[in-house]
C-alpha cells in the first residue's frame, strides 16, 4: 500500500508550497475588508483557508506515500459516486448568482464538480491502460470515455459551471491524445461538438453578453464589461513592482470575486508584474515537471494519470489567468492553490500528492 524508497519531485513540491503560501497571503489581503464588513472579522476568510490548506497538505502527504496503483480498482466506484454527487447538487445544492454548485456539509461546502474532475482522470487512465489494444477504435475505445465525459459535462452545465465543464473536457481530450487515440477520430469529435458548443453559448443570454463583453468590455462598462475592466485596472495599476502588499484599491468593492476567481488581479495590483510573472513561472514548473514524470512513469497507468493531473491543473490556471487578463471570456473558475475555496484546494493538493507518488516510483 505504501511506496518504499524514491524521493518525490522536489521542484513540484516547492512550487506548490510557494503557490499555497502566496495564496494564503493574498486571500487575507484580498478578503480582509470584506471579512470585516460582513463578519466583523478581517481574518474570517483566511482562517478558513488556513484550516483547509492544512487538511489539504495532510492529504497530499498521505497520498504522496500511498502507492497510486491503489486507485485502479476504485475507478468505477469513484465514477459512480461522482455521478451521484453531481445529481444530488441539482436537488439539494446551494449556490450564489443563479448557480447551484455546492452541497452543504457540517463546516464545509463540497463542490462535486471538483471531485468529478479528479475521478474522471483516474477512470480514463485506468480505461486506456487496461484496453490499450482498443485505444484507436471508436466504439470500443473512444466512445465509452466520451459517453461518461459527456454525461458529467451535462450535469456540470446544469449547475451551471461552464469553466469547470470545459476544464474536464480539455483534460480528457489531452489524456486521449496521449493515450494513443486516433487523431482523425478526435478531430471529427471536435468538429461534431461545435454545434453543441454554439448552442450552449447562445442558449443563455448571460453567456452571449459575456462573449460580447470579451470582444469589447467598454461597450457596456457598468454591467457586462465591469469585471474585465476592473480586473485590467487592477493589473495595470500594479506596474512592475506593485502598489505594495495590502494596498489594493480594487478590493474595496470595485472588483467582484476579488478573493476567489479574480484574486490574480489583486495579486498583480499589489505585487506587480514581478508577482504575476512569478506565479506563471511556478505553474510552468508544475506543468514541466508533471510532463517529465509522465514520460518517466513506471507504467502506462501512471503515465496517463500524471498527464491528466498535470493538464487539469495547468488548464485551470491558464483559464483563470486568461479570464482575469481579458484574454478569454469571463467564466467562474478558481486559480489552483491561490483562490479562496475549499473543494478546489483539497482536490488540487490531493492530485499533487498522487503526482508526487508517481514521481517517487520513476526510475532514477
Amino acid at each position: 500500500m505504501f511506496t518504499k524508497g524514491g524521493k518525490p519531485d522536489l521542484l513540484i513540491f516547492v512550487a506548490v508550497i510557494a503557490l499555497l503560501s502566496l495564496g494564503l497571503v493574498m486571500v487575507f489581503s484580498a478578503s480582509s475588508v470584506m471579512g470585516l464588513a460582513d463578519y466583523g472579522n478581517p481574518y474570517h476568510y483566511v482562517q478558513r483557508q488556513i484550516i483547509l490548506a492544512l487538511l489539504g497538505l495532510v492529504l497530499m502527504f498521505i497520498l504522496m506515500r500511498v502507492d497510486y496503483h491503489i486507485f485502479k480498482p476504485l475507478a468505477l466506484p469513484g465514477l459512480l459516486i461522482s455521478f451521484i454527487l453531481l445529481i444530488m447538487v441539482l436537488f439539494v445544492g446551494t449556490g450564489t448568482g443563479g448557480a447551484t454548485r455546492w452541497i452543504r456539509l457540517p463546516g464545509f461546502n463540497l463542490q462535486p464538480s471538483e471531485v468529478a474532475k479528479l475521478v474522471m482522470v483516474n477512470y480514463v487512465a485506468v480505461y486506456l491502460s487496461n484496453k490499450r489494444e482498443n485505444t484507436r477504435r471508436f466504439f470500443t475505445g473512444l466512445l465509452p470515455i466520451l459517453f461518461f465525459t459527456g454525461a458529467q459535462f451535462v450535469l456540470i452545465m446544469l449547475e451551471p459551471d461552464f469553466g469547470t465543464g470545459m476544464a474536464l473536457v480539455f483534460t480528457v481530450l489531452v489524456m486521449l491524445f496521449a493515450g494513443g487515440a486516433h487523431l482523425g477520430q478526435l478531430t471529427l469529435v471536435g468538429l461534431a461538438s461545435v454545434p453543441a458548443l454554439y448552442y450552449l453559448v447562445t442558449m443563455k443570454e448571460y453567456r452571449m453578453r459575456r462573449l460580447f463583453a470579451f470582444w469589447d468590455p467598454w461597450a457596456d462598462p457598468t454591467d457586462t464589461g465591469w469585471n474585465v475592466i476592473q480586473s485590467l485596472l487592477a493589473i495595470g495599476s500594479g506596474g512592475f513592482f506593485g502598489l505594495g502588499l495590502g494596498k489594493s484599491r480594487q478590493k474595496f468593492s470595485y472588483l467582484p470575486e476579488h478573493h476567489t476567481d479574480f484574486i490574480f488581479a489583486i495579486l498583480c495590483e499589489e505585487l506587480g508584474f514581478l508577482g504575476g510573472f512569478s506565479v506563471l513561472v511556478l505553474f510552468f514548473i508544475i506543468a514541466w515537471r508533471g510532463l517529465r514524470i509522465a514520460m518517466r512513469a513506471p507504467d502506462l497507468y501512471g503515465s496517463l494519470l500524471a498527464i491528466g493531473i498535470t493538464s487539469m491543473i495547468a488548464f485551470q490556471a491558464m483559464l483563470n489567468i486568461g479570464v482575469v487578463s481579458g484574454s478569454l471570456p469571463v467564466t467562474g473558475i478558481p486559480l489552483p492553490f491561490i483562490s479562496h475555496g475549499g473543494s478546489s484546494l483539497l482536490m488540487s493538493l490531493a492530485a499533487i500528492g498522487i503526482l508526487l507518488n508517481i514521481s517517487r516510483q520513476c526510475p532514477d
